[in-house]
């Protein structure tokens, strides 16, 4: 007998295959161009643009989207990509609604921005779909540079610092480059393997060679790279999950979100992905949420959210909190975890209510839970790292650390949210400044 959403247990092929392909279609259909023509009449192409402010890395919008009012989105791509190498990504991950759209005039006057996400997702794929690369390599300089972490900050910093001129070596330690853009983002925001064709499109500038499998601390170490090259990049992410410190968190049925997440990006057939009937995801940010909508659209008959705090103090955005609610998704705030029941296998989950400073309140409630995931957070990983701030690595100015000739951007480094975008804007100025150290030029 087929399974079905009623299924108990763990299983795959919950639903039909008709339904899949729905399910992980793309969230947001592209714009065509007569739809970005007219979206594009609506911005009003303000001289102090608020925008530009809430851009973390200050793209000039209210330009690229006249650029596309007048009918070239290459010009508009590349006004992009001048700031934002990654714009693609950004266009449909970024939670502009908190961001620039936030910040948007028509969105204050109106509740109704611009549509400046799409509008960049636009521009980029009309260039991207066209071949092109927008720029050009400067005349080598004979300066080498590591660069530990395909993610966005390694990836930026290492587009930035090829176009000046020098060579670079981009060490990761996973199969394929990428970082969380790969590894760590809902299917349905980057459908038909976009960011493998990111990567391979910003390779096109030269002078960047990738080596997988390379583990800072294993088969690297910060200090033979600092021997080896003339200066040093770390964009290594945050590679631990916290843990719950629960007596049988090692039951089986419960795992991290981050690695139920990679699995279901790295699956050729998201149909033979496994999935629980009742499925708990423990935690309130973006990764919280691509676990349990995908966990929804895989075929799960039940899946709760459960946050320790208000959902005002979700890390996710409002509006990817209605998206877990419109796919069916039950959010419960001002719970924790305390205790996991069963027998070798997650059975149920027991939650204690608390109040708005965390104290327990004594009143507990249990959810069934064949499937758990969490999602509480990441950490640094590694040894022999530049000096800490807090749980992650200490910078100052654009990037430099306790260490002579090291930098680090992204979610491994003190200061900034846990962005795409953010990681960007990091890797591309702790470039510069690479430059400039390495020239004499700052």
């Amino acid at each position: 007998m087929k399974d079905t959403a009623l299924t108990p247990g763990i299983t795959a092929g919950r639903l039909p295959p008709e339904d899949y392909a729905q399910n992980f279609s793309d969230l947001h259909a592209p714009l065509d161009r007569h739809e970005a023509l007219v979206a594009a009449d609506r911005c009003y192409f303000c001289h102090d643009a608020p925008c530009i402010t809430a851009c973390p890395t200050a793209i000039d919008i209210p330009l690229f989207i006249r650029q596309i009012a007048t009918g070239t989105p290459e010009a508009a791509a590349r006004t992009i990509l001048t700031q934002n190498i990654m714009g693609g990504m950004c266009a449909r991950v970024c939670p502009t609604e908190t961001l620039c759209e936030e910040a948007c005039v028509r969105e204050v006057a109106e509740g109704k921005p611009v549509l400046i996400g799409q509008l960049q997702r636009y521009a980029t794929d009309t260039l991207m779909d066209a071949g092109v690369h927008p720029f050009t390599r400067a005349a080598p300089t004979g300066k080498r540079i590591a660069v530990v972490g395909a993610g966005p900050a390694g990836l930026a910093c290492a587009h930035r610092l090829a176009m000046h001129g020098h060579d670079i070596t981009v060490f990761d330690a996973r199969e394929k480059p990428g970082g969380l853009n790969e590894y760590g983002i809902a299917s349905y925001k980057t459908p038909d393997d976009f960011a493998a064709r990111e990567v391979e499109w910003l390779l096109k500038i030269g002078g960047i060679d990738i080596q997988t499998g390379q583990r800072l601390g294993e088969s690297l170490t910060l200090e033979q790279l600092k021997s080896d090259y003339d200066a040093v990049f770390l964009g290594i992410g945050l590679g631990g999950v916290n843990a719950l410190n629960l007596e049988g968190e090692d039951k089986d049925g419960l795992r991290d979100a981050v690695d139920f997440i990679a699995d279901l990006r790295q699956a050729g057939d998201v149909s033979n992905v496994p999935i629980g009937r009742d499925v708990v995801v423990i935690g309130g940010g973006m990764t919280a949420v691509d676990a349990a909508v995908q966990a929804k659209l895989l075929g799960a008959l039940n899946v709760t959210l459960v946050y320790r705090r208000g959902r005002e103090r979700m890390n996710a955005s409002p509006f990817e909190q209605d998206l877990a609610a419109s796919t069916g998704v039950r959010i419960i705030t001002g719970a924790t975890p305390r205790g996991i029941i069963g027998n070798g296998a997650v059975r149920e989950i027991e939650f204690e209510y608390t109040d708005d400073d965390l104290n327990p309140t004594g009143q507990t409630f249990r959810l069934a839970a064949d499937q758990v995931f969490k999602a509480i957070g990441q950490s640094l990983q590694g040894d022999a790292l530049p000096d800490l701030e807090g749980r992650k690595i200490a910078v100052t100015g654009a990037g430099r650390t306790s260490m002579q000739g090291v930098w680090a951007g992204g979610d491994c480094a003190a200061g900034g949210d846990d962005l795409t975008v953010t990681a960007v804007a990091e890797g591309r100025d702790a470039a510069m400044d690479i430059h400039a150290s390495l020239t004499n030029a700052g």
